[in-house]
Parts: C-alpha cells; sequence; structure tokens
C-alpha cells in the first residue's frame, strides 16, 4: 500500500498528545478535520476530558490510526489496535521503533511510515493546520 492511499479512509484516530496546539498530532488532527476526515484524538495523558484514552473509547469504527506518540506507549496502540481489528497506521516520524515496526508485520497491521500533513497537503489540497 502506498502511503496516499490511506486517504481513502473516512475514519481516523490521531494518538498523540491532541492537545497542545504547538504539537504535531494537534496539527495533524485539526488537518484530518479541516480535510473533511472522521477524526478523533487519543492522548493517554488526557485530564481534562477532551481526548480518548484509549482506542476502545473510541465510538465508531476506526480505519486508520496515525501514530504521533513515543514509541515506548506506541507499542502498546499496536496491541490494543490488534485486539480491536484495526489493521492500518500511519507512523509518523519519531514514533517509529523496530519493536513497532516488527509487531505490526507479524500481526497483519500495515505500517506505513510517512507524514500525514504531507500527504494532506499533496494528495487532497488541505490547508495543513499551523497555528
Amino acid at each position: 500500500m502506498e502511503p496516499q492511499e490511506l486517504l481513502n479512509y473516512k475514519n481516523w484516530v490521531v494518538i498523540g498528545n491532541v492537545l497542545d496546539e504547538s504539537k504535531y498530532a494537534y496539527k495533524i488532527l485539526k488537518s484530518l478535520e479541516h480535510g473533511e476526515f472522521n477524526a478523533k484524538g487519543v492522548y493517554p495523558k488526557d485530564t481534562t476530558g477532551s481526548a480518548f484514552k484509549s482506542l476502545k473509547e473510541v465510538p465508531y469504527k476506526i480505519d486508520v490510526i496515525d501514530l504521533c506518540i513515543n514509541p515506548a506507549l506506541g507499542i502498546d496502540f499496536m496491541k490494543e489496535a490488534k485486539e480491536l481489528g484495526i489493521d492500518k497506521v500511519l507512523i509518523q516520524p519519531g514514533a517509529e521503533s523496530k519493536e513497532i515496526l516488527d509487531y505490526c508485520k507479524e500481526n497483519g497491521i500495515t505500517a506505513i511510515e510517512s507524514c500525514a500533513l504531507v500527504l494532506l497537503s499533496v494528495y487532497r489540497n488541505v490547508k495543513v493546520h499551523h497555528d
């Protein structure tokens, strides 16, 4: 699968600090929303109630995960994804690890290392969120 093919799927979850406007997870989530994707944020450290803390809490069938979190935390989300039957993940630069890539390969999860902001800008002409 080519990275841009992930954009054919509408139901996304961004895992990372989606509450801090300076973080890429926030920018990716807002850009997906601007591109008319169904997208929600998952941030395990949220104390505000503004983001989900796990994939299980998301109230729709997730097509694609955008992984934008420390790999030490990301591997647990990949294990949860397998339990839920989620089989596509876009791994942002810095969120990858050999453990995550091996786990995905061994468990039938398509793992693509790329940048969602570039994909949205180039292939969907979405004005990406930079604020």
